[in-house]
């Protein structure tokens, strides 16, 4: 299961919301089957509906 506190932490060179979209879809490309969202991202550009953009990253790398 892939959380979301976990990429973060691994990934502390991310400064966007964009970049921790692409590391959900490498993640989810890798094989990961569940996601699980436990903390809000950090970045000042971090959207409103943060939590389905992120679903959605993830949902669409599983689905290639």
């Amino acid at each position: 299961m892939l959380w979301l506190s976990e990429i973060l932490l691994q990934e502390h060179e991310m400064d966007s919301f964009d970049q921790l979209c692409e590391k959900i879809q490498e993640r989810a490309a890798q094989g990961e089957m569940f996601f699980r969202m436990d903390v809000k991202p950090p970045f000042q550009d971090t959207p409103v509906d943060w939590e389905d953009r992120l679903e959605a990253a993830f949902a669409q790398a599983n689905n290639k």
